[in-house]
């Protein structure tokens, strides 16, 4: 039987489990995909924790993690047009990525490139398309200054690179352990700890004109003071404080047609999905405690047998 990375109930890593499970039956406006690769992201042991998205309904346990994968179309369901068996694809799937059969609703999918490998494909949907959605809403002018906060994770780094293909200056609060790999970027590196919003301050002395938060609580406070605008605060990672400091969440499209755009991004050089470590499925929890412990270091992903 088909197998998939899964948590039985809320609470930490002893809810985990690899575990055999039946093969997915496509529904209407549905993929069903043999996984050749999932992302891995903190929305996963998020989840596992207690934390829903907005309206999002209860899940059944076993729950599969993952809400990002790439692989081959092998069924399609009822009224699916555009998609064929056969058809390497990517997006958001409805039953978790961390398998090796998931499915992906047509609205949320997409045609990989073929010059795109499955592996850099599964770290677009989520990470890649949040960074994007998030540039799209700031809609800052060339030469302004945006200042993101988790720049080393796979929403900042993609973050960082759309917004400096834009001609936006990009400052990157991030560990000092990832001084260097965010310099490569082309963002000014400030290092997180005590006193960072004053090293942000000496690195930008005429302010920053936007934030892209992806670590939430104190941190978010602390960067918004940072801002005279506050129509230009956005979190990624923290929606009640961000509305309380009169920003806003990032608003997600969730569309093919951003799938399109960030493939698009990586195929003509302007985006790399930087995918620093990837785990075969039976090291799913390897993989998933790399991003729960907060040092992981751009992407990581997990790598589905044919």
């Amino acid at each position: 039987m088909p197998k998939a990375y899964v948590f039985t109930r809320y609470g930490g890593p002893e809810t985990e489990a690899l575990v055999e499970s039946d093969r997915p039956v496509p529904g209407p406006g549905q993929l069903l995909v043999a996984v050749r690769a999932a992302g891995v992201n903190p929305v996963d042991w998020k989840l596992r924790t207690g934390y829903r998205r907005p309206g999002a309904s209860e899940p059944d346990f076993p729950a599969v993690f993952g809400s990002e994968a790439a692989g081959v179309v092998e069924e399609v369901g009822a009224g699916v047009t555009g998609f064929a068996v056969g058809d390497e694809v990517f997006g958001n799937p409805v039953t978790g990525g961390y398998a090796e059969y998931t499915l992906l609703p047509v609205e949320v999918a997409a045609h990989k490139p073929a010059g795109l490998s499955f592996t850099d494909a599964a770290a677009l949907p989520v990470a890649a398309a949040t960074a994007y959605d998030g540039v799209r809403q700031l809609a800052l002018p060339a030469g302004a200054t945006l200042l993101i906060t988790g720049a080393g994770g796979g929403v900042g780094v993609a973050a960082a690179q759309i917004a400096l293909a834009e001609g936006v200056r990009v400052v990157g609060v991030a560990s000092e352990g990832k001084k260097e790999f965010v310099a490569a970027l082309g963002a000014v590196h400030v290092p997180s700890g005590p006193d960072w919003a004053d090293r942000v301050r000496a690195a930008a002395p005429d302010g920053v004109d936007a934030v892209f938060d992806l670590v939430g609580g104190e941190v978010l406070e602390t960067a918004a003071g940072l801002l005279t605008d506050r129509s230009k605060l956005i979190s990624g990672a923290d929606r009640g404080t961000v509305a309380r400091l009169g920003g806003a969440p990032v608003a997600r499209a969730r569309t093919a047609a951003v799938l399109d755009e960030v493939a698009r991004l990586v195929t003509d050089g302007t985006l790399r999905p930087f995918v620093t470590a990837a785990f075969p499925l039976d090291r799913a929890g390897e993989a998933l405690r790399t991003v729960e412990d907060g040092h992981a270091q751009g992407k990581i992903v997990i790598e589905v047998t044919a």
